[in-house]
């Protein structure tokens, strides 16, 4: 069998000279995701991106036993429950691989890139969109993180942050192997905490991302954090932003690691492993992990919880929302009140001050009219 055709940069499918195939239908599936590949980079987005959802495809293929051209509904729903039921992903990685699937199939069907006429010619049918509205999860509300992600109280913040200082002394003491790498772990954990950062955007941190903040000057050369590595619109590169430092303990916490931690001077970077890279999510999440288990805390609280109790304790403070609002690199206000969880503590003595104004506000409004 022949498969007369070639794949344009633009993702679109051309008649050429008969090109011999021994197996056309895996053919024809790898020219799909070439040239969809190629339509996903005119669209500028990332690599890992890309290659995420090619791999996507690739696994629904696998399950359902199918080529795209002889996809259904109910192919959707089978891969779909089996998703839910068998390996429990979680509502927004469901949702990912639907929308990654949506996309692919929105562009094999869609007439301008041929593929209806080829799969018509080779296989006596073509592409068409299975996945709809009614057989996929639908993205209804801002926040899908679950009910026990939350943030550190202080008590936990402050356990945690002495449990890990103590693990660098007691290693530091017993052998010097293992000593920087909980050094830098600990400070890690402390600056994720007091810039409110992501961990892509607290790894990629350098020495000259740091600059002095003229209406700041007790913060002396670290008085502002210059973040190039934040989350990243869908076709743009990461968007950057500058965090205004805050409490007073954060420079020192800079300087000694510079000075008695950071190994290789050579780098710009403020945190490597040990092998002169940057360091990876997985081996900050490990150490957290066991610290977390040795103090008893909750599984709920995680890495990301660090940027939740910065949100979360700027606002108990009284500081200005949208403050808040600009040092989280949000664009939203309302993306902001995701992060906006306050204490029990803070609860009461908030409708505390509420009650004892309205009660101030009366007793004055009374001896204004008996006078």
């Amino acid at each position: 069998m022949e498969v007369p055709m070639r794949i344009d940069d633009a993702g679109r499918v051309h008649l050429v000279d008969a090109i011999p195939v021994l197996r056309p239908e895996e053919q024809i599936v790898e020219m799909m995701l070439d040239g969809w590949r190629n339509q996903q980079l005119s669209r500028n987005l990332q690599f890992a991106t890309i290659d995420q959802r090619i791999s996507c495809v690739r696994r629904f293929i696998a399950h359902s036993n199918e080529e795209p051209w002889n996809w259904t509904p109910t192919m959707v729903e089978e891969f779909s429950a089996d998703l839910r039921s068998v390996r429990h992903v979680a509502h927004a990685t469901l949702r990912g691989y639907q929308n990654s699937l949506r996309a692919f199939t929105s562009y094999v069907s869609n007439p301008d890139y041929g593929w209806d006429l080829v799969c018509e010619k080779h296989f006596g049918t073509h592409p068409a969109q299975v996945f709809f509205d009614w057989n996929t999860a639908r993205h209804v509300q801002e926040d899908d993180s679950q009910p026990q992600r939350r943030p550190y109280s202080r008590e936990e913040l402050d356990a945690l942050f002495d449990h890990a200082d103590d693990e660098v002394e007691r290693i530091g003491t017993t052998s010097r192997k293992g000593w920087q790498a909980a050094y830098r772990d600990a400070t890690m954990m402390k600056l994720a905490y007091a810039y409110g950062l992501r961990f892509n955007e607290l790894s990629h941190l350098q020495t000259i991302d740091f600059a002095r903040n003229p209406h700041a000057p007790e913060f002396g050369k670290f008085g502002v954090c210059k973040v190039r590595f934040g989350k990243a619109r869908r076709g743009s590169p990461p968007k950057g932003r500058s965090v205004l430092t805050v409490w007073r303990w954060t420079p020192p916490i800079i300087e000694d690691w510079l000075a008695n931690g950071r190994g290789d001077p050579g780098t710009l970077d403020l945190f490597t492993s040990e092998r002169g890279g940057l360091v990876g999510e997985t081996t900050l999440l490990k150490r957290l992990k066991r610290y977390r288990k040795d103090l008893g805390i909750p599984d709920g609280v995680d890495l990301h919880s660090f940027r939740r109790s910065y949100a979360t304790h700027l606002l108990e403070a009284g500081w200005d929302p949208r403050f808040v609002q600009d040092q989280m690199g949000h664009e939203h206000a309302s993306t902001t009140g995701i992060y906006q969880f306050t204490s029990d503590e803070f609860r009461r003595s908030s409708l505390r001050a509420v009650l004892d104004r309205t009660v101030d506000n009366a007793l004055e409004l009374g001896a204004r009219r008996n006078t």
